[in-house]
């Protein structure tokens, strides 16, 4: 009976560890790399379409270091005090690193480039996070 309790909450983290993965790595790849270029091809202005990235990057950005909190919460709760050593641990640090960047940056001359250096690499380590094992499924 004491196990019992547990399989739920395994659960539910599983489930969150999937919908946060699946909505902001989706959201971010989704936005740069087919909504902007369908965007410029149908034939918006350019600016128009500079603004549209300018408005909705910030809030993917964000949404991407809320999920990122989340999943490090899961990543913790599984794998206990190594999450830091755990690849999965480290990548979501590099997600909330390039997130507080990406906000950073504004102040910058060149903060255009950086902020969309640091969007890339949100959508990278998103993409090789995804690639990795559940924090469930590792066996430890």
């Amino acid at each position: 009976m004491i196990g019992a309790p547990a399989v739920p909450a395994l659960r539910s983290g599983r489930v969150a560890w999937q919908l946060t993965a699946t909505l902001w790595v989706g959201g971010i790849w989704m936005l740069h790399f087919v909504l902007l270029p369908a965007l410029e091809s149908f034939g918006l202005a350019p600016m128009l379409t500079d603004e549209i990235g300018s408005f909705m990057r910030p809030l993917m950005v964000a949404f991407a270091a809320i999920c990122a909190v989340l999943q490090l919460i899961i990543v913790w709760t599984a794998v206990g005090g190594d999450w830091w050593r755990d690849v999965r641990g480290q990548l979501l640090l590099l997600v909330l690193a390039a997130a507080a960047v990406f906000f950073g940056a504004k102040f910058i001359a060149a903060g255009d480039y950086i902020q969309l250096f640091c969007y890339l690499i949100l959508a990278f380590a998103g993409l090789v996070l995804v690639l990795q094992p559940r924090p469930d499924e590792t066996g430890r």
